[in-house]
């Protein structure tokens, strides 16, 4: 049987006739195609369901109708309570470093605003956010703005955060540019001998660094590739070279490194990312977050 045919069926009974029933169903339809599909339905079963005038159900139809109505007279209650539930569910992608050092603070705020909040924490990789909110699978990312966005996503910065090179603590020098003169390997503008620890290629803080590298005739290819801006500093810090990284507002560096500006280069911009309209729940986290960005300490 065709579950339509069943439903117009269920509104013309339940409002004893086909005119009533396009007066008052949730959904347009014209009163001939509802006649069609009901003909259809008792063609199907082989049996009249009701007659017209004066209108009365038949046998066959107060049977089928006792059978369908508890179905279809709940479907309502249950897309209330669906999109309820739906509306207090928020599906949030980040970086483990947003997930660690600031998103505990913007959400416990969401929290204390609502109550009922359910949460879902994804932690993502930067190239991993576009796919991740096309395919639906989550509701709002936090991730670096930059590049092409994919169709249908829309961008909310949040905050620009210096980029900054890492290096030992015990270094002299007080810019990049220091590091790079007074570095004993330098040659011909070749820094091979330091070894540069950086983010895979497709990463858009790596993209920054090597796009400004170019700009001034600089090669420093990317020795030890990790996949994390908090791996670099670690590195660094154990000795095995110097990084690329950014300087994120209220977090302290670790022992053993500190960052030496690089001025003149681009920030990187940190938003948050979504498909379409978004609902209230994200409409809200949005809100707390650019307000929680605009109180952090500049860097």
């Amino acid at each position: 049987m065709n579950i339509h045919h069943l439903e117009l069926f269920y509104y013309v009974a339940k409002f004893e006739g086909i005119t009533a029933a396009v007066r008052k169903m949730p959904y347009g339809i014209q009163q001939p195609a509802v006649s069609g599909q009901i003909l259809q339905l008792e063609e199907k079963l082989g049996v009249k369901l009701f007659n017209r005038r004066p209108f009365a159900l038949t046998p066959a139809g107060e049977e089928m109708y006792d059978y369908i109505y508890p179905f279809f007279s709940r479907l309502g209650d249950l897309e209330e309570k669906l999109r309820g539930e739906e509306g207090r569910h928020l599906r949030l992608a980040a970086t483990a470093s947003a997930l660690r050092n600031h998103l505990p603070d913007v959400l416990e705020t969401l929290k204390k605003k609502e109550p009922d909040l359910r949460l879902s924490l994804r932690e993502a990789a930067p190239s991993d956010v576009h796919n991740l909110l096309t395919t639906q699978q989550v509701d709002v990312a936090i991730g670096v703005l930059g590049g092409k966005m994919s169709e249908g996503l829309k961008a909310a910065p949040l905050m620009k955060i210096p980029t900054v090179l890492w290096v030992p603590a015990s270094s002299k020098a007080k810019t990049w540019r220091d590091f790079i003169e007074k570095d004993p390997f330098s040659k011909n503008g070749h820094l091979g001998k330091v070894p540069l620890i950086g983010l895979p290629p497709n990463e858009v803080l790596q993209q920054l660094f090597q796009s400004e590298f170019d700009k001034i005739n600089l090669t420093w290819p990317v020795s030890v590739e990790v996949n994390s801006t908090d791996v670099i500093r670690d590195y660094v810090s154990r000795g095995f070279g110097v990084g690329i990284g950014i300087l994120i507002p209220g977090l302290k560096p670790p022992k053993g490194v500190k960052a030496l500006p690089v001025k003149n280069f681009p920030p990187l911009v940190i938003g948050a990312m979504y498909q379409g309209k978004p609902k209230g729940v994200v409409e809200h986290f949005l809100r707390i977050a650019k307000e929680h960005a605009q109180s952090l300490p500049k860097a």
